[in-house]
C-alpha cells in the first residue's frame, strides 16, 4: 500500500514552522526590501538572525537534523523537507541553528570539542571551501596544494564562491597532498582557523547570497587539523555534496506556492477591460501549468528524502528533484511576473528578488547539466533501471 500521508507529528511541525515564518519572518519583508533599495547589504542583518534563532530555541527548535545526543532534534529527512519548504514561502533566507556540516562529524574528540561542538550551539562559523576558478562542477581539478613541514602543513590556493566564506572563522578547506594521486587519495581536508592567516573577499552576485573568494597564501595547519585521513578528503568532499541536495528544491518549492497564491490573489483583483485577469484563459493556463509542476515537485522532492530515510542510495532521486525544481521554479516565478506585469518586475514586490535568486538554484551544488549526467549515467550505466521508483 502506498500512503502519501504525514504523520500527527510531522503535520504539527509543518504547522509550528509556517506559523513562525508568518508571524516572525515575513514582517521584516518589506523593510528588508526597503534597505536593499537603498543600498544596504541584502537579507536579514545579523541582529535579526539571532533575534530569530534565540526566538526559536525558546521553543525547543534547535538542530533540526543534529543527532539528539549533539543536542539537536534529529529529525528526519522527510519533515527536514517540509520544514525546509515552509522556509522557502519567504524570500529572505533563513535557517535555524543549531547545525554543523555533516562531515564535521568525521572529527575526533580534540576535534569535536575546538570545532563541531561550538558550531553547533552557534558560537563559531564554519565554511565549505572546495570550489577554485578552475574546478567548479569539476571538483577533481582542485589545485590548491598543502605540503608537510614537520608538524604542521602548509596550504596555497586560492577558493572561489564559498558560501559565508567572510563570516567564517574556520574553513573546512581542500587541498591536493599527493599530486600523483589527486582525488584518488591525495587530497585532504583541513581544518583551518581564520587566524592562521587565511583572507577572504566577498564576491557581488545578483541574488541576496554573496559567496567569497579565500586566499591561501603560506597558511600553517597543525597536523591535529587534519579531518579524517590525510588522502581521504575527497570521499568527505563528496559525502558533503551530496547530502541534502533535495533541501534545495524543497526551498524553491515553498517559494513557489507563495508566489502563486500571490499571483491568484491578484489576478482576482486586477481588472483590464472590465473584467478580472483571472478570467483571461492566458492567466489560467499559467496558474494551471504551475500548480501542476508544484505538485509533481513535491512529490519529487518529497520522495528523495523518503529513500534517504529508508537508507536507500537517494543521489539518482535527489538528482531528479534537483534539476526539476530548478528549471521549473525559474520557469514559475517568471510565469508570476507576467502576472502581476509591471508591479512585478519592481522593486516594490518580492517577485522581482525571487527571479534573482531562483536563478543560482540551475547553478550552485551542481549544475543542471550535472545533474542531468548523473541521471543518464545512471540509466545507461544500469545503476538505476527505469521505473524501478517503487521498488
Amino acid at each position: 500500500m502506498v500512503d502519501f500521508g504525514l504523520s500527527e507529528e510531522q503535520r504539527e511541525i509543518r504547522a509550528w514552522v509556517r506559523t513562525f515564518v508568518e508571524r516572525e519572518i515575513m514582517p521584516l519583508e518589506n523593510d528588508v526590501l526597503r534597505r536593499e533599495r537603498g543600498g544596504a547589504a541584502p537579507g536579514l542583518n545579523a541582529d535579526e538572525v539571532r533575534g530569530l534563532r534565540e526566538l526559536a530555541r525558546k521553543s525547543d527548535f534547535w538542530g533540526v537534523q543534529t543527532p539528539v545526543e549533539y543536542g539537536g532534534m534529529g529529525l528526519d529527512a522527510v519533515t527536514a523537507a517540509l520544514i525546509e519548504a515552509e522556509l522557502g514561502r519567504t524570500f529572505l533566507t533563513f535557517k535555524f541553528g543549531g547545525e554543523a556540516d555533516n562531515i564535521l562529524f568525521h572529527a575526533d574528540e580534540e576535534q569535536q570539542k575546538r570545532y563541531l561542538l561550538p558550531t553547533i550551539s552557534g558560537e563559531r562559523r564554519s565554511c565549505f571551501a572546495i570550489t577554485e576558478p578552475g574546478a567548479g562542477s569539476d571538483a577533481k581539478a582542485i589545485r590548491a596544494r598543502a605540503v608537510k613541514d614537520g608538524s604542521e602543513w602548509v596550504i596555497n590556493g586560492e577558493k572561489t564562491f564559498i558560501t559565508g566564506g567572510c563570516e567564517a572563522d574556520f574553513a573546512l578547506v581542500f587541498a591536493v597532498t599527493d599530486p600523483d594521486l589527486g582525488a584518488d587519495g591525495g587530497v585532504t581536508c583541513f581544518l583551518a582557523d581564520r587566524e592562521s592567516g587565511w583572507t577572504s573577499q566577498p564576491i557581488d552576485t545578483m541574488g541576496e547570497r554573496r559567496p567569497a573568494s579565500l586566499v591561501f597564501d603560506g597558511v600553517r595547519v597543525p597536523e591535529a587539523n587534519v579531518l579524517g585521513e590525510v588522502g581521504r578528503g575527497f570521499e568527505l568532499a563528496m559525502q558533503w555534496i551530496g547530502k541534502g541536495r533535495y533541501l534545495l528544491p524543497a526551498r524553491a518549492l515553498g517559494g513557489c506556492e507563495r508566489m502563486l497564491q500571490m499571483s491568484i490573489d491578484y489576478a482576482q483583483t486586477r481588472r483590464t477591460f472590465g473584467a478580472a485577469i483571472a478570467e483571461r484563459q492566458a492567466i489560467q493556463w499559467m496558474i494551471a501549468d504551475s500548480e501542476t509542476e508544484i505538485e509533481a515537485l513535491r512529490l519529487l522532492v518529497l520522495h528523495a528524502a523518503w529513500q534517504v530515510d529508508q537508507g536507500r542510495d537517494s543521489r539518482h532521486a535527489q538528482s531528479i528533484a534537483k534539476l526539476f525544481g530548478g528549471v521549473k521554479a525559474n520557469e514559475i516565478v517568471d510565469r508570476m511576473m507576467q502576472i502581476h506585469g509591471g508591479m512585478g518586475y519592481t522593486r516594490e514586490l518580492p517577485i522581482e528578488r525571487w527571479y534573482r535568486d531562483l536563478r543560482l538554484l540551475r547553478i550552485f551544488e551542481g549544475t543542471d547539466e550535472i545533474q542531468r549526467r548523473t541521471i543518464a549515467r545512471d540509466l545507461l550505466k544500469g545503476r538505476v533501471t527505469v521505473g524501478e521508483t517503487l521498488r
